[in-house]
């Protein structure tokens, strides 16, 4: 449902009452699924997004591309958007202009990563970081223009992918530093264990009243265990992201009903996985003969 108030400060409500699912949405109307579902949030991911687009998740779509989506999610939503900025499309200036670009497309926060470009998938091996003090001047950065555009209601996320790197300390220390340059949640891509997606939340806890929100990611088909919702929230964690799933869930159902038409030459045996018209029409809130109004 579309308010007044900054999508950042309703994310942060739902936050405080509970650990809130965020599935990703690759377009609009994906999105108004979710929000149809019941989910209170969804996520916008670079990687879905990128490969959607024919490319692969290395960072080389352009900040207009991006936002374009995100502005297309938050519209078919009406939730609170968290949206992927990668490395933030390059140096500070670049950070803010993502920020300010993100937050005018109606997106409730992003999140930068400290990788170095190209960035990899944060289940892949071979991933390299920039040094930290670079990450912290990007995350100043960052935070100072949602201060600008939004009185800080508009959130600034940090992605560290430390601990596939330099190690679970490293992403603690990573982390820590970014709370302190300005970063509200925190996001450790590439834990392995339920144990060490507790300890960072415990360590995290050390920050007492700046202790920041935290943001997991549960990807399939990843270094990191599938661990239910209810879970992270008993941890500490306030948003779980599920970014590629929906996409790989309709590309497998694609594949196999673009198999069968091959073989069989109809896609009849397959009409009771489609979406019918009049669901298609109910979701895009469409009566033929009708003016559609926005």
């Amino acid at each position: 449902m579309h308010t007044d108030q900054h999508p950042g400060t309703t994310l942060h409500d739902q936050m405080n009452q509970g650990v809130v699912a965020a599935p990703g949405a690759f377009n609009a109307l994906v999105a108004k699924s979710i929000a149809q579902c019941g989910f209170k949030a969804c996520y916008v991911s670079g990687g879905a997004t990128s490969v959607a687009a024919g490319v692969p998740d290395v960072g080389i779509l352009t900040l207009d591309h991006l936002t374009r989506v995100v502005r297309e999610v938050c519209f078919g939503s009406g939730l609170p958007v968290i949206a992927d900025a990668d490395t933030g499309f390059g140096e500070e200036e670049m950070v803010r202009r993502t920020v300010l670009e993100y937050n005018h497309a109606g997106a409730a926060g992003l999140h930068l990563e400290d990788q170095v470009f190209p960035k990899r998938c944060g289940h892949l091996d071979g991933k390299a970081l920039i040094p930290i003090e670079q990450a912290v001047s990007k995350i100043q950065w960052a935070a100072k223009a949602s201060h600008d555009c939004s009185n800080g209601q508009f959130i600034i996320c940090a992605r560290t992918d430390a601990k596939g790197v330099e190690g679970f300390d490293a992403a603690i220390d990573r982390a820590k530093a970014y709370v302190q340059a300005g970063a509200t949640m925190i996001f450790p891509e590439g834990l392995t264990t339920t144990e060490e997606f507790k300890d960072f939340a415990d360590a995290m806890s050390e920050l007492g009243d700046n202790r920041p929100y935290l943001l997991a990611n549960m990807t399939e088909f990843g270094k990191t265990p599938m661990i239910p919702l209810k879970d992270f929230g008993d941890m500490g964690y306030s948003i779980v992201i599920y970014p590629v799933s929906t996409l790989r869930i309709a590309m497998g159902a694609i594949k196999r009903a673009l198999t069968e038409l091959q073989t069989i030459g109809t896609f009849e045996g397959q009409l009771e996985n489609m979406q019918t018209r009049q669901e298609l029409y109910d979701l895009v809130e469409y009566t033929p003969g009708t003016p559609w109004e926005m």
